[in-house]
């Protein structure tokens, strides 16, 4: 017993000493992360804020025509249907966007690679400065820190003369900016996601290599907490009448990290599990549910020919003063529909996601959106009825998969949920009797499924969501949740230091002797 005693207390000293910087390091990383959230991006919402607004008196091609021009050049294929389509303006001008093709809606001109200069003045405008303060920096033929996830190169990336230390990355192939980064943002990047998860662009390149690192790292923190807790166990005295200055065998620092560890080694070990589990090594993570079919809620492509020539009287008559700056093209429940985005109206500072957002749930922030009908233009007032969803999605599941239970909610549950509100409501739940007992997420505005959870997906949700982010309806919209995660955070944090510190010092001393220091 003393002999297996000792091997556990060795292992732990020689395995804390080889992954306690690490370890610190996602402690005090993960603290910038609550806050700073991942890798800079260009979402969604930020591309739309930065949009000019749409001219609808320039546009002289209607939607089918545009199609009619991309399937010219296409050579007769694609048909008349248009896919994933936008109206947006380009270039200061207004321009179809369609299946990965730019067709200038003024002339029907079809937009080509864009040259150096053209790429300076759409990232000028991207970031509100005039053209003489952006500068080409160079030409990326391979991804640079910022650019790991964008693809295709080459791509062109600029400085700004902002005061802030902007840099835009702008693809000549379709003109988007695909990247902005500031000085702010790269230096919160590089205390918080890069550190925590070893994103380092000679490392993250290499996926394999990168995955095969941090599934073995955070196994080794996952035994290295466990052996931590079963030493504070052992280790433990027991008194006779229980004297907890007595039961503790240490004394100085090391008895410090016997209690720091006593307490906080528990979330240590659920942190390092639940970020094994992040990386999906085990094959029930990758578990299957009920596969709705994709076209259930829309009833077939969207067709740009059912959409009419744009005319800007009738328009002004449906927006009255609001400003346009993008319209999509959609089909929903057989019918087509206009999905308009206006610039925001001044009604405050609108809350951010923080830290770990559901990654099974797609999310989004549209205060500023409108669903007008094609035929009609009138602007869709009230959400799609709960008999349509429910028709819809019972239809496009087999015939021997059954509703259990199906209801609006008006507040998140503890699978559909965001921090600040971000997902719509009220959303419709529907649970089957599926083998994989599969619940899925309507929302009924758009009439879209948000997400589709099996029951395997549903327990990830609670051993990585839950043990990582602790992210529990209780406490999770308040400040106790700050409070409390970064107590949790420094405990570890502190646990790991004094450990570290301890472990190099024994090194230092067992060196000494041996070479006779």
């Amino acid at each position: 017993m003393k002999l297996l005693r000792k091997a556990l207390i060795l292992s732990h000293r020689y395995l804390g000493i080889a992954l306690g910087l690490l370890i610190i390091v996602w402690f005090a990383s993960g603290i910038v992360m609550m806050y700073a959230g991942g890798m800079p991006t260009v979402t969604p919402q930020a591309r739309l804020d930065r949009l000019p607004e749409l001219d609808l008196s320039r546009i002289g091609l209607a939607p089918g025509d545009a199609v009619e021009r991309v399937r010219e050049t296409r050579g007769g294929r694609g048909g008349r249907g248009g896919g994933n389509a936008q109206l947006l303006t380009v270039m200061e001008r207004p321009a179809y966007r369609v299946g990965g093709t730019t067709v200038f809606a003024d002339t029907g001109e079809l937009m080509g690679e864009v040259t150096l200069d053209e790429a300076r003045l759409i990232a000028a405008r991207f970031a509100g400065v005039a053209e003489d303060r952006v500068h080409h920096a160079r030409t990326l033929t391979r991804v640079d820190q910022w650019t790991l996830q964008v693809r295709p190169l080459p791509i062109e990336k600029f400085h700004v003369e902002d005061g802030l230390g902007t840099e835009i990355y702008v693809q000549p192939q379709n003109g988007e900016v695909a990247m902005m980064t500031t000085r702010k943002s790269r230096m919160l990047a590089w205390a918080g996601t890069i550190p925590h998860w070893l994103y380092f662009t000679a490392l993250r390149a290499n996926q394999p290599l990168w995955y095969r690192i941090v599934v073995w790292t955070s196994a080794a923190a996952t035994v290295l907490a466990a052996m931590g807790l079963l030493l504070a166990v052992t280790q433990f005295r027991r008194t006779r009448p229980l004297r907890l200055a007595a039961a503790i065998p240490y004394t100085g620092w090391m008895r410090w990290h016997y209690i720091t560890g006593a307490v906080f080694g528990v979330f240590t070990l659920t942190w390092a599990f639940s970020g094994l589990l992040s990386m999906e090594p085990f094959a029930w993570t990758n578990a299957q549910g009920l596969n709705v079919r994709g076209n259930a809620f829309t009833g077939g492509q969207t067709d740009l020919s059912a959409f009419p020539a744009m005319d800007p009287a009738e328009w002004n008559r449906v927006l009255g003063e609001r400003t346009i700056r993008q319209i999509d093209f959609t089909r929903i429940q057989d019918q087509h529909y206009y999905v308009v985005r206006m610039e925001p109206e001044p009604t405050g500072e609108v809350k951010r996601e923080r830290l770990h957002q559901p990654y099974y749930i797609t999310g989004r922030t549209d205060p500023d959106r409108l669903l007008v009908a094609a035929d009609t233009l009138e602007v869709r007032g009230e959400p799609f009825s709960k008999d349509s969803l429910m028709t819809r999605l019972e239809a496009a599941v087999p015939d021997d998969v059954h509703v259990l239970e199906s209801g609006l909610l008006a507040e998140y549950d503890s699978y559909y949920y965001s921090r600040g509100g971000q997902l719509p409501l009220p959303v419709l739940r529907v649970k089957f009797d599926d083998p994989a007992e599969t619940w899925v997420y309507i929302d009924p505005e758009m009439s879209e499924v948000m997400g589709a959870l099996p029951k395997l997906a549903r327990l990830e949700r609670w051993l990585y969501n839950g043990l990582h982010s602790l992210d529990f309806k209780f406490w999770y919209n308040s400040v106790a949740w700050d409070v409390g995660m970064i107590v949790l955070l420094l405990g570890g944090l502190a646990t790991t230091s004094l450990g570290l510190l301890m472990g190099l010092k024994r090194m230092k001393r067992g060196a000494a002797r041996a070479f006779g220091g």
